[in-house]
């Protein structure tokens, strides 16, 4: 009897990141203090989360606690967020490079799990953040759809509507839109986002 070799997260998680990071580098200074879809953000600390998320993921993935980096980075120049999302991400990609890091348990400030379903669960953080970039500076049509499919099937299995409040917590409850709407659209109002 054989096995099948167990699913390799990376090669998705690249095509997010690149999604994002085409993302970050199209934001012009101009469209920094515009609103984005995030309540708490503008396209300013939006850039600063997403930096902040690479800088945590490469700290989980050498063993350390991600509560020590901030949730927004910030004193990053207007003109600097493209070159800031590389450098994190360079290192991201060289901390996770190694195959044993897909099955070594990684300590989350909100689960322990392997490696691999982190690379997962981030892949569809940085779509949904793409997502969150593209909707505020309008450059929706630059999208990839699978991703943000990928990312609604996720969410509706860990994130079901029924274990949400409009008291807190990462996710607001379902917003309705139209059954015809795009896969981006459906997924925003998934996590509670107004498209």
């Amino acid at each position: 009897m054989t096995t099948e070799p167990a699913h390799d997260p990376r090669p998705t998680f690249v095509r997010a990141l690149d999604q994002a990071g085409k993302q970050v580098a199209a934001v012009r200074p101009d469209e920094l203090t515009g609103c984005t879809p995030c309540a708490d953000y503008d396209v300013r600390a939006l850039l600063g989360h997403v930096v902040s998320v690479l800088h945590k993921l490469a700290r989980v993935g050498t063993g350390g606690d991600a509560r020590g980096v901030p949730d927004v980075i910030d004193g990053v120049a207007d003109d600097g967020w493209a070159s800031a999302f590389a450098r994190a991400r360079g290192e991201v990609e060289r901390v996770w490079a190694d195959d044993g890091q897909l099955d070594r348990m990684v300590e989350l400030p909100w689960a322990t799990l392997p490696g691999r379903d982190v690379l997962e669960a981030y892949t569809h953080e940085f779509t949904v953040h793409s997502w969150d970039l593209a909707y505020a500076t309008r450059r929706l049509a630059e999208l990839d759809p699978e991703l943000a499919g990928q990312a609604l099937e996720a969410f509706s299995k860990f994130a079901p509507p029924e274990a949400r409040s409009e008291q807190g917590g990462p996710f607001s409850p379902v917003v309705p839109v139209p059954d015809d709407a795009d896969v981006y659209t459906r997924l925003a109002a998934y996590l509670g986002r107004r498209p």
